[in-house]
């Protein structure tokens, strides 16, 4: 069964131009960019998704990523910056597990 498309090829070429110029842009800047641009290409996805994502998957979208500054640098507050991040891995992961682990329906 085929599923919908979360892109279509202009968005998915956007994605792609933004991730290949980050990572040439990256070459010369600060590291501390480098998660910046990643979670600016993650909110990107995210923004697509929401319109076709299931209930579950909205509500994880809507969640700890949305909340994430977009131009947030581990350079001012490293420690708290680090548990955002790791708040946002977590809440994905739950959701993974659930929707495909084991135990899923």
């Amino acid at each position: 069964m085929a599923s919908p498309w979360v892109l279509d090829e202009d968005d998915a070429l956007e994605l792609l131009a933004y991730l290949t110029t980050a990572a040439r842009t990256q070459v010369d800047e600060a590291a501390e960019y480098g998660p910046m641009r990643l979670l600016t290409a993650a909110h990107r996805l995210a923004e697509a998704m929401t319109p076709r994502a299931t209930p579950g998957t909205a509500d994880v979208l809507d969640g700890p990523l949305a909340r994430m500054p977009l131009l947030a640098v581990p350079r001012d507050d490293r420690e708290a910056y680090v548990d955002e991040l790791d708040t946002v891995c977590r809440e994905l992961a739950r959701h993974l597990v659930a929707r495909y682990g084991p135990d899923a329906p």
